[in-house]
């Protein structure tokens, strides 16, 4: 009997988004089991995937203006569009497709689709808003390592990011720190730590490594879904603010972590 052919990145994808051949399941399975580090990695795509859809959702089962409608299709009916699972690698390609649909997205208190703002939506901000959707809904496990052993926690960070990475402090402002972990980039580390304040209310802060010369340094701000983001870049790392709380609240923390950064020895 010959042994089954080794389980590719092909073969998990196909896995996780419910396409695998019947007779590649128990060889993937198996395979999972004996690779904790590959199902976890599953496990965290497949939280995505939820996150990804419910904050999409919010955004593309709003129906057509009536001016769109009567050039598109009947006026009796809006259109809805239904998404597929995703995988993380399918992410780009899924913006695209919204961007495609564009005309099914769109956004009730503004002029552009969705698709359209999300388009032009720079990509730490899009990233962080993503990270920060998945893990900040994770009840049972929303870090890797918690703040009881945040010394812990900036020594793996710093020497995984090759740099200082100690989380500010938040305590003045309402939120203390949870903890954190290690996300993977397209061509490198992220680091993502997350605060929570006394209500049980979410926030993090995403360090990129991913970023490019030449990048506009500005303090900025912009939405995605349900969260709200303050970002910037200083040197070689993108720092972006995740929450769902008020622009106004979220201004005070991305103004807060800017200036302790600064300060950094």
């Amino acid at each position: 009997m010959n042994a089954p052919a080794a389980i590719t990145e092909t073969d998990l994808h196909a896995y996780l988004d419910g396409e695998l051949e019947q007779d590649r399941h128990a060889d993937v399975e198996a395979y999972l089991q004996t690779n904790a580090q590959e199902a976890l990695r599953l496990r965290d795509y497949q939280a995505q995937n939820r996150a990804l859809r419910d904050m999409f959702n919010t955004i593309l089962d709003e129906p057509l203006p009536e001016s769109l409608r009567q050039k598109t299709m009947p006026p009796a009916r809006p259109m809805k569009t239904v998404w597929p699972r995703w995988s993380l690698q399918r992410i780009a390609a899924g913006v695209l497709l919204a961007t495609v649909s564009g005309a099914a997205g769109w956004l009730a208190h503004g002029q552009y689709s969705a698709a359209d703002r999300m388009a032009a939506l720079p990509a730490l901000p899009h990233h962080a808003a993503v990270a920060h959707a998945v893990f900040s809904a994770d009840v049972r496990r929303p870090v890797e390592i918690t703040v009881e052993h945040e010394d812990q926690l900036v020594t793996w960070l710093s020497k995984r990011m090759g740099g200082p990475m100690r989380p500010p402090k938040l305590g003045p402002l309402g939120y203390e720190l949870v903890g954190g972990r290690l996300l993977p980039g397209d061509t490198g580390p992220v680091a993502q730590f997350m605060y929570q304040d006394v209500n049980g209310q979410r926030l993090t802060l995403y360090v990129s490594t991913e970023i490019k010369a030449n990048q506009d340094t500005a303090f900025r701000y912009t939405q995605e879904g349900q969260v709200n983001v303050f970002y910037w870049v200083d040197g070689k790392l993108g720092y972006a603010i995740s929450a769902n709380a008020p622009k106004s609240a979220l201004s005070l923390v991305a103004t807060s972590v800017y200036d302790q950064l600064e300060r950094k020895p």
